[in-house]
């Protein structure tokens, strides 16, 4: 399976856009979305003479082999090996000595270092990683810590959600950023709903979209978007900005189970039973709104909590 799902050039130099798909490879409505929205910049010449393209967008698979099989990862999730450390490593050793998602690591890295070299003219890097969650009930970004980054992010009409990077460590957000490359980069990860759920590929196209036409590739008028309205319905009820305030680890051999019937950014009072482990029940440390509750088998956080900072 190639890992890379398409790119697309305009004639004026701009933003190199990269996106990713299947980081989580149990997670496909990013690889369909792109799918979907190369073949939508195929035509868009051709119904709308007018339009222009500015820089370059690529799609790439992140998990090749764990997408193959529909497994979130074959052996240690790859959104969490991010660190320099790791990268570093990889670089250096040959293929026979690394396991799946350090080899996965490895030429996703050298994928995009070849994205950015064979593209020049780049005014600027932008990374987009799209994800989905176990749980219905809430699409959201998370934006690397840098202002641009956050205006991306918003711009995308879903909840903005802070902390989440202090939380967790190793994702593509703590790797995607100006002091690794000889460029300006802002990144942002879209959660655009349930795994297998069929509006969370149109969710994903509207971000898409969205995201060229914040980072000037397209005009705002050109890529027609009937999903966008998708994003404006269902985020209205939603916090526009969120601040975590805890993550519950998970440890191999926890045995952990999350009680059934939680979705994204349902209130919860502190106190009420959220998930029960090998050591006992679970409950809640504070009031707050849940995120992404887990109901998979694989995956390292049980549940997060967050607070509404804004209302959209």
């Amino acid at each position: 399976m190639d890992r890379v799902i398409g790119s697309y050039e305009g004639p004026e130099a701009g933003p190199l856009l990269i996106v990713f798909g299947a980081m989580h490879g149990n997670e496909p409505a990013g690889v369909k979305a792109l799918e979907m929205v190369f073949k939508m910049l195929d035509v868009e010449p051709i119904t709308n003479p007018s339009f222009s393209f500015k820089g370059k967008i690529v799609g790439l698979i992140g998990n090749v082999h764990a997408y193959a099989r529909g497994k979130r990862f074959l052996l240690k999730d790859l959104n969490r090996q991010f660190t320099p450390e790791n990268v570093a490593k990889v670089k250096v050793l040959p293929i026979a000595d690394l396991d799946p998602e350090e080899i996965e690591l490895k030429e996703l890295i050298a994928q995009v270092d070849h994205e950015i070299e064979a593209y020049p003219r780049a005014t600027r890097l932008v990374f987009l990683d799209l994800h989905t969650t176990t749980a219905f009930g809430g699409i959201f970004t998370i934006p690397a810590q840098d202002p641009e980054s956050e205006r991306i992010g918003i711009a995308l009409h879903a909840p903005v959600v802070k902390g989440l990077l202090k939380g967790i460590q190793g994702t593509t957000l703590h790797y995607f950023k100006s002091e690794n490359f000889n460029h300006k980069v802002s990144a942002v990860t879209f959660e655009s709903g349930q795994h297998n759920e069929q509006l969370s590929i149109n969710r994903a196209i509207a971000a898409i979209i969205n995201c060229m036409r914040t980072i000037d590739c397209v005009d705002p008028g050109d890529v027609e978007n009937q999903h966008d309205k998708l994003l404006i319905e269902f985020s209205k009820t939603l916090p526009k900005v969120a601040q975590l305030l805890y993550v519950h680890p998970i440890k191999e051999g926890d045995n952990f189970e999350m009680m059934p019937g939680y979705k994204n950014f349902i209130s919860i009072e502190k106190g009420v039973l959220l998930a029960k482990d090998r050591h006992g029940e679970i409950r809640a440390k504070k009031d707050g709104l849940i995120l992404m509750p887990l109901y998979q088998k694989q995956g390292e956080d049980g549940f997060f909590l967050i607070e509404m900072l804004e209302a959209f």
